[in-house]
């Protein structure tokens, strides 16, 4: 079949269901009786070699030693992820009382078969006594001052270096050459891969190309030994994804065929390595420009990696086997099980796919790697290496390749002693060795990752250190599990629509990670939109006679009704997506993705508040004394004033809407005089929904409409989100009429909202949070970063990579699908932040260039000395940033809480007591932990501030619904009519 029929096979895998795929894959991994029986007896030898080694070797039995459902697994992972990367003692001391504080490293002692893995637990014993201090490291201190030297850090340093060992051949290319020249490694060949995080800006990208050409030299200098290289396309471009397909696969597969030409040249392999998912169609297109490189022609050294685990991997594999027919070349595929599960998983949750990218079960990808292996066995034009630690697919591989030696084995280096060595020495097998080749502070993810994955206990690793398994456990069949269940997902894992159960649907969104549906969501947000009649003009007084005669009959509407018409009014927003995502970019500005946010959390609301109508708003029996019944009712308060702003239109305005309404109010709603368009297509729906003209009605206008609404005494409600300022005009208005009644103010306002970083945190992932919490739709969120405090000795590095990582973004027209920031919402706004950018021109960390025409301000980031310098909230892509010395963490978070804002806090940090100390004592209504602070989702991070950031109850959140309503109760005596009904009818069943 030619590349671009199985291109078209790709796509319609990618999100089918779990059991259409596997029916597909079962029958090719299916053996019969005789060949079970042969593979069985196979793998139980096997299995003897692999116990064997284990006995001699640590790395298996520590993992069964330190499970990762462990607190001490936990504890160890977690350390050997920070430690090496801490500059300072004082940080690093926290972080070794943190981990190895709370575990109970006693309980393994003398345990394991390994002398070295006993005689490290009884080193965690004794650290643990050192640093037991309630967490804080006193003792260890103390300790440190006596000796005169911090002898348990540089002990939990050595600790640290010595697993990297383990798990990575050498630091440098010519280490990792020379170890792979020593006796444990005979026989055996390499697949060095230079280690590091992806990319994050330019000179990443140059330096790890610089890398992987360096390596190439040193390995095509000795051809003889077999070696070859791996490469990680995101490391040689700081923007690897679809929405920047344009710029950087022309220029990926520059780079990679550069590297290509280098490693031909020299007479050595070079394979491209699998990443995640929405990358695999860009690496395909990179990948098949190298193939067809005429440079190349006639080279076999070109290689990819296959993950087993997604739906589309035997369908990569015809695609490379067609590759290979057409290029006239055979194709090493690199066979794997797959790297990226669980966050796979999740994001697909978050994007509300329709389905996921790959298998929910351990045993469905078995089965998919079976069926790949047996094609790949079969295919002319490609070279197999099948990368596995298990002994039953390795024993079922060498049954089906009968005498053939034409492939080869593969094992992680520090993984899977003992699985090929007879096979390699005694039988005549190839295996390569995956060998990272890296710093101890590159390595850290990849160890980390590492361990997830072989440590998790599915895993065969995992399954065989453990000792309560049985060989026929060890070896079950997964073609037969899977047959058992029909193929089915894992019932823990629901489909991303089913995310939140039976309460209600999850909001669906669009795969913006596939370039087709990007492309065309593009053209469709472009599109110039239908303009029809303005809806005719009415003052706020009319409008709010309308809503105040309607109240009655809407107060009187069935809750399930009134919950009905929200779910309806959720489905035609679904329906009516492309329009309203292209208001949102064309009125309010926002960038795609953010415009899918828009729609997606406005349905999330909907259907959110539905739910809790029915669950939270029904009558409620009441307990108290026989022949008495007392009855909690919610209603409705009367007219509810709902004033949204301009940076979220449609959710935040729908949002307020939707809760006025399900409790069983009418509503006046008022959006900010930018986006009147986004607006009056939302009322429409909701109008079409089944709400009543006159319960939800549109009114225009600007400040001056606004203070007439919330003036109005017939007004019983108002629910208002903007600046501070405006929401104590409004508070006091409700005040200033003596014989108003006192009117319930739900307002959320803005804040000066900060991200602590501390040296353990991953700089990597530090840095994308920031871009994304400061930078992200031009900085115009409520929750958006304004203030970062770096701990001061990791604070220049990590500007320093900041700074890169914002010479990538692109700025620009939001309906460009590459456009990260666009323009901020007008000319005021615009004028504002300029002027404060100008005057602060001398204290610039850093700016990058934005286009001339339109109103762009660059995003910049700006020195301050102290916290307390920055005394009001700038509402765009201007980041201010400080620093606070190590050990000073209460004090930092007591001088955020002073300014009196209390909306967003961020901490990243690799400190568990950081993560409880901030929790303790931040004034906030909403704290991310090791993440972004953008993004909250309906019903799961319930939003809003305290302090000067608002009043509450938080939009999203259970409690949000009852500010809306009244709540009345109705105590009625059953007696009083003559006797009490409920006791007579005990005494006459013989009570």
């Amino acid at each position: 079949m030619p590349t671009i029929d199985l291109r078209a096979r790709m796509r319609t895998l990618h999100r089918a269901a779990e059991p259409q795929v596997m029916a597909t894959l079962l029958p090719a991994a299916t053996l019969d009786g005789e060949t079970r029986a042969r593979v069985v007896g196979r793998a139980l030898g096997l299995l003897a070699d692999l116990r064997g080694a284990q006995r001699d070797g640590w790395v298996n039995q520590f993992l069964h030693e330190y499970r990762l459902n462990s607190s001490e697994g936990v504890a160890l992972l977690s350390l050997a992820e920070a430690f090496l990367r801490v500059p300072d003692p004082d940080t690093a001391d926290a972080l070794i009382a943190d981990k190895l504080g709370d575990a109970d490293w006693r309980a393994h002692a003398g345990r394991s078969h390994s002398t070295l893995v006993n005689s490290a637990t009884w080193g965690l014993v004794i650290g643990r006594a050192l640093v037991s201090d309630g967490g804080r490291g006193g003792v260890l201190k103390r300790l440190v001052a006596r000796a005169g030297e911090p002898f348990v850090r540089q002990a939990v340093g050595a600790a640290m270096r010595m697993m990297g060992e383990i798990f990575v051949m050498g630091r440098t290319i010519d280490e990792a050459r020379a170890r792979m020249a020593g006796p444990d490694q005979r026989g055996f060949t390499a697949s060095f891969d230079m280690l590091g995080e992806a990319a994050r800006t330019w000179p990443d990208a140059d330096r790890y190309c610089a890398a992987y050409r360096d390596a190439i030299r040193v390995v095509g200098g000795h051809p003889g030994e077999g070696h070859s290289i791996s490469v990680k396309l995101s490391a040689l471009h700081p923007r690897y994804e679809v929405a920047q397909w344009d710029a950087c696969v022309p220029l990926l597969a520059e780079r990679l065929e550069a590297l290509a030409r280098d490693a031909a040249a020299a007479g050595i392999g070079l394979t491209v390595d699998a990443e995640e998912s929405e990358r695999l169609e860009m690496s395909l297109d990179i990948i098949e420009a190298v193939a067809r490189a005429p440079a190349l022609v006639g080279w076999d050294g070109f290689g990819m990696a296959v993950q087993a685990y997604g739906k589309r991997a035997r369908a990569v594999i015809g695609w490379v086997d067609a590759l290979g027919a057409e290029t006239r070349r055979r194709i090493a595929v690199r066979l794997v099980k797959g790297a990226y599960w669980d966050s796979e998983i999740k994001r697909a949750q978050e994007a509300g796919l329709p389905d996921y990218p790959l298998f929910t079960r351990k045993a469905a990808t078995d089965v998919s790697y079976l069926a790949c292996a047996r094609d790949m066995l079969d295919a002319a034009n490609i070279h197999p290496a099948f990368a596995s630690h298990n002994a039953l697919t390795v024993a079922t591989i060498l049954d089906w390749a009968g005498a053939s030696r034409d492939f080869e084995f593969q094992r992680l280096h520090g993984m899977g002693a003992g699985l090929y060595e007879g096979l390699v020495r005694e039988e005549g097998y190839h295996c390569r060795i995956y060998a990272p080749v890296g710093g101890h502070r590159d390595l850290l993810a990849y160890l980390v990752r590492r361990l997830l994955e072989n440590g998790a206990n599915s895993s065969f690793v995992h399954q065989l250190a453990d000792e309560t398994l049985s060989d026929e456990q060890l070896l079950a069949d997964p073609a037969f599990k899977i047959a058992s269940v029909g193929g089915a997902r894992h019932q823990s894992i629901p489909l991303p629509a089913d995310l939140f159960g039976t309460e209600r649907r999850n909001s669906a969104g669009l795969d913006l990670d596939d370039r087709p549906t990007l492309i065309a969501v593009a053209g469709e947000v472009a599109a110039p939109l239908a303009s029809g009649a303005p809806p005719a003009p009415i003052d706020a007084a009319e409008a709010v006679g309308r809503a105040y005669a309607a109240f009655p009959a809407w107060a009187r509407t069935p809750l399930e009704e009134r919950a009905a018409i929200l779910e309806r009014l959720a489905e035609l927003i679904e329906a009516e997506r492309g329009e309203l995502m292209a208001l949102a970019v064309q009125e309010a500005r926002k960038t795609i993705p953010d415009a899918l946010g828009e729609v997606r959390e406005a349905v999330d609301f909907c259907r959110y508040y539905a739910a809790q109508a029915r669950a939270t708003l029904a009558p409620i029996d009441l307990p108290g004394p026989t022949g008495e019944r007392n009855v909690l009712r919610h209603e409705g308060r009367g007219v509810w004033a709902c004033i949204a702003p301009w940076n979220f239109p449609l959710a935040i305005f729908l949002g307020q809407v939707a809760a006025a309404l399900a409790a069983g109010n009418t509503v006046v709603a008022k959006p900010a005089p930018q986006t009147p368009a986004i607006a009056e297509r939302a009322v429409a729906l909701a109008h079409r929904a089944g709400v009543p003209a006159d319960a939800l009605v549109l009114l225009v206008g600007g400040p001056d409409a606004g203070a007439a609404l919330v003036a109005d005494a017939r007004v019983a409600g108002v629910a208002f989100t903007g600046s501070t300022a405006t929401a104590r005009r409004i508070a006091r208005t409700l005040l200033e009429d003596d014989a108003r009644p006192l009117v319930p103010l739900i307002a959320e306002t803005g804040g000066i909202n900060a991200m602590i970083v501390d040296s353990t945190a991953l700089p990597e992932q530090v840095v994308a949070d920031i871009v994304a919490s400061a930078f992200r739709s031009a900085g115009q969120r409520c929750s958006a970063l304004r203030l970062l405090l770096l701990q001061e000795d990791i604070a220049e590095r990590t500007l320093e990579m900041l700074a890169g990582a914002m010479d990538t973004l692109v700025i620009g027209d939001p309906t460009d699908p590459a456009t990260d920031v666009g323009p901020v919402i007008d000319a005021p706004a615009y004028v504002r932040l300029m002027e404060h950018r100008a005057a602060m021109r001398a204290r610039w960390v850093h700016s990058v260039a934005v286009p001339q025409a339109g109103l762009f301000v660059p995003p910049t980031v700006i020195r301050i000395d102290r916290i307390e310098d920055l005394g009001r909230e700038w509402f765009g892509p201007l980041l201010h940033v400080a620093t606070w010395p190590a050990g000073a963490l209460e004090e930092t978070i007591a001088r955020i809480n002073a300014s009196g804002y209390g909306l967003t806090m961020g901490l990243h940090s690799r400190i568990a007591r950081a993560a409880e100390t901030i929790e303790e004592q931040a004034r906030v209504g909403n704290l991310y932990i090791n993440r972004s602070m953008i993004g909250a989702v309906v019903g799961s991070q319930p939003f809003g501030g305290e302090g000067l950031s608002g009043t509450g109850p938080k939009a999203g959140g259970p409690h949000y619904l009852h500010r809306f309503a009244v709540e009345r109760v109705t105590s009625t005596d059953t007696t009083s009519a003559g006797g009490n009904a409920s006791l007579l009818s005990l005494e006459d069943r013989g009570f």
